[in-house]
């Protein structure tokens, strides 16, 4: 038998099939400068993101010291962490500073978006760059020049308690001390950025609602209330979770002021902190990546508990 006879296409499709793939061709064309000028991104993201991410997840399962050969321990390094009075110890820690130091910034800022956003305050540029440069500045020169205001010895606070003929205070020494110093750099270091992005908030809320409420007979408590509150709740939530992810990060402070160990006692070890000491202090690399992502799992469920905090007002009063 003979072969069947190849069908050819009529020719009247023949040219759109030609337009589609011309107009592929050219797209494709058109397309690949485009994905050259964002691969940059792409490619520096996943060297320095993706990878020392999946890498130290690879190593929380390891045993390894930076030099020698990798042990493959499993679930060994997971299982000490949540028997390591250290590491809790270093939770607990974190939290009382995030607390001394994130809800009356918190507070303070939402004030200060008040008087910087208001017309009444002259110089009010002047006032914004002045509160958000200690935010820029670096946290070592933050560190060394509150290290001379809580110096036990020859503080400039203790120095004012002396002229005020009252008891000095050891800051660096006792525990409490050690939290309200570094409570006091993480605060006067966000004060100003928190309350810029406020006071961007209050400027996004129309002015003809607080006309139309003053007009009502509303008095200023309940503008507040009824639409400020209620308006800045992005906003709000925004800063929660950015001062609760940036309070549970708190490294260069304690390091810089308090030294590896936490000071006495290990009272100002934060989480970060421990995690410095034992993978580059005592070399346990392994340990180290495993406390990473314990410190993971912190900062995720505390953001998601300030999500709910935060939103349920909202859908209370929907």
């Amino acid at each position: 038998m003979s072969p069947p006879p190849i069908m050819e296409p009529p020719s009247d499709a023949v040219i759109p099939i030609a337009i589609a793939g011309a107009r592929r061709h050219s797209t494709a064309r058109h397309a690949i400068p485009l994905y050259l000028s964002i691969a940059p991104f792409y490619i520096l993201f996943a060297i320095f993101g993706l990878f020392p991410l999946a890498f130290s997840l690879y190593l929380s399962f390891q045993k390894w010291d930076g030099i020698g050969t990798m042990q493959f321990v499993g679930l060994h390094q997971f299982t000490y962490l949540l028997t390591d009075a250290y590491f809790w110890q270093s939770i607990v820690n974190t939290l009382e500073i995030w607390l001394l130091a994130n809800i009356p910034m918190l507070t303070v800022s939402v004030v200060l978006a008040f008087l910087l956003a208001s017309p009444l305050v002259k110089l009010r540029s002047f006032y914004r760059i002045a509160f958000f440069l200690p935010h820029i500045t670096s946290l070592v020169a933050l560190a060394i020049i509150f290290s001379s205001l809580f110096s036990n010895q020859f503080g400039l606070l203790n120095a004012l308690l002396t002229v005020l003929r009252l008891p000095r205070i050891a800051w660096l020494s006792d525990p409490w001390g050690i939290k309200i110093a570094l409570a006091a750099m993480i605060f006067w270091r966000s004060l100003g950025y928190h309350a810029l992005i406020f006071m961007a908030g209050l400027q996004n809320i129309p002015s003809v609602l607080y006309e139309a409420a003053q007009i009502d007979g509303a008095t200023s408590r309940q503008i507040f209330a009824r639409i400020t509150l209620p308006l800045l709740r992005p906003v709000i939530l925004f800063t929660v979770i950015t001062s609760t992810i940036s309070g549970m990060q708190v490294f260069t402070e304690p390091q810089v002021l308090l030294g590896n160990d936490g000071g006495p006692g290990r009272q100002g070890m934060t989480m970060v902190l421990y995690l410095y000491q034992q993978a580059f202090a005592n070399y346990q690399f392994g340990y180290g990546a495993a406390i990473g992502w314990g410190l993971f799992a912190v900062i995720a469920l505390f953001s998601l508990l300030n999500w709910i905090v935060v939103q349920r007002p909202g859908k209370h009063q929907s």
